[in-house]
């Protein structure tokens, strides 16, 4: 699931950067789509481990 999501965060990032933004550098998109896909994976990441750790207790 959170590799899916990550997937379409990049997709939806990078069209709305070439579609609505208007941004023609394929590096600007490319870097912007994929910060934006890292943080949602590390922000998942970072929610599953808490509620994992809160589990164990």
């Amino acid at each position: 699931m959170q590799e899916i999501l990550t997937v379409m965060t990049y997709l939806a990032v990078w069209l709305i950067c070439r579609k609505v933004v208007g941004i023609q550098s394929g590096f600007v998109t490319l870097i912007i789509s994929l910060g934006a896909a890292v943080s949602v994976y590390v922000i998942f990441a970072a929610k599953r481990y808490e509620d994992r750790k809160n589990d164990d207790r």
